[in-house]
């Protein structure tokens, strides 16, 4: 028996902000130039936004305000939450895209070197990893209750944890343990895990109960306050979160983080592209579990690697997996924007609760799985 462990933050963490800002920037450009190069990076601190990157667009974008509606949606709209949209100060350092990369992107190569992954399991109904998806579910709660009660005093920022026993085959047998850090209005610390338990673990928990056997140990709260928080308790900073986007340490990681980015950056389309080849994998019964690794040199199309780990679980060998997955699917940078319709999506939506395993993002479509049979 072993435990795995995976964290999750909520839309109020402060590098999960940054994220925000920078997805809401992205979608911004793209919406006035769908061909945008953007690679957009956001630092936040007590009452100040920090805003650098390169773009190159034939549009015009106000990043101030774009800034300050992506603070205040996200919840942070009084100075008494230590971070307010409506006052905060916004700096901004943008220039072009270097003409060295551009070259290379114009025509059709990636926009960096390096090496992305994808990865699929049938522990849950999204294919994503147990441990990911309940922390997901529990900051997914967590912010729609602060929304729907407001007069509770919880405020935007949180983190979960959640610990689970699995088997010698690697498959999950139960929870062992759950933490949740949960920022809260002050003379509150008496009743805040009180409040926690029954408001946010105990429904998402309603959703896993074949995993609820032995007590689960909690730890709500642990430091026993947290009022200080967002911005004011800790600097943000775009892609500081890889593993919560992604699969929650479950699976590799090839270190590039994804918001901000358009899609011409592997870093995220590649990354998107493997987590969909992941799927469909596991959908057309080739493996219970895959890893799909890409890898790409900076300027040049195709793929200079693909290949494709599936821990003893397949049907055929991975080589011939990997075979197929080239023959069925385009993974050039042009190839997974038109494959995937990277430029028609809004960006904003994955900087939340993770990036795989939401089902109204094209790359966890599994309908042509029958290519790889």
């Amino acid at each position: 028996m072993r435990i795995y462990t995976s964290e999750s933050v909520s839309e109020g963490h402060p590098d999960k902000l940054a994220d925000q800002i920078s997805d809401a920037l992205l979608d911004a450009f793209l919406e006035k130039d769908e061909n945008a190069r953007v690679a957009i990076e956001t630092l936040l601190t007590r009452g100040v936004a920090v805003v650098a990157g390169e773009v190159t667009t034939s549009g015009y974008v106000d990043v101030a305000r774009t800034v300050r509606e992506t603070v205040n949606l996200a919840g942070y709209t009084d100075t008494d939450l230590g971070f307010d949209g409506n006052t905060c100060g916004v700096l901004v350092a943008i220039q072009e895209q270097s003409r060295d990369i551009a070259q290379g992107v114009d025509v059709g190569g990636a926009g960096d070197q390096g090496m992305m992954f994808g990865y699929a399991t049938r522990e849950t109904p999204e294919l994503m990893p147990l441990t990911i998806s309940i922390a997901h579910a529990l900051t997914r709660q967590a912010a729609a209750i602060r929304r729907k009660h407001p007069t509770l005093g919880l405020r935007p920022d949180m983190k979960s944890q959640v610990s689970v026993e699995y088997d010698k085959n690697g498959l999950p047998i139960q929870i062992n343990t759950i933490v949740v850090s949960q920022q809260h209005g002050p003379r509150m610390e008496g009743g805040i895990a009180e409040l926690v338990r029954t408001r946010i673990i105990d429904p998402v928990l309603a959703g896993y109960q074949a995993y609820v056997k032995d007590p689960i140990t909690y730890h709500i709260n642990p430091t026993g306050a947290f009022v200080i928080g967002g911005p004011q308790g800790d600097t943000g900073v775009t892609g500081r979160k890889i593993i919560v986007d992604t699969y929650g340490g479950m699976a590799p990681h090839g270190g590039g983080a994804f918001s901000g980015k358009d899609p011409t950056k592997v870093d995220r389309s590649a990354a998107y592209i493997a987590r969909y080849v992941a799927k469909n994998i596991v959908a057309a019964g080739l493996a219970e579990r895959a890893v799909v690794q890409l890898a790409y040199a900076i300027g040049v199309a195709e793929p200079v690697a693909v290949n494709v780990e599936t821990f003893g679980t397949e049907s055929i060998s991975p080589d011939e997996i990997a075979k197929r997955v080239r023959a069925a699917y385009d993974l050039t940078p042009a190839g997974i924007i038109k494959h995937l319709r990277l430029k028609e999506i809004k960006y904003l939506p994955t900087a939340r609760n993770g990036h795989f395993g939401n089902e109204s993002f094209p790359w966890e479509h599994t309908g042509d799985s029958d290519k790889l049979k």
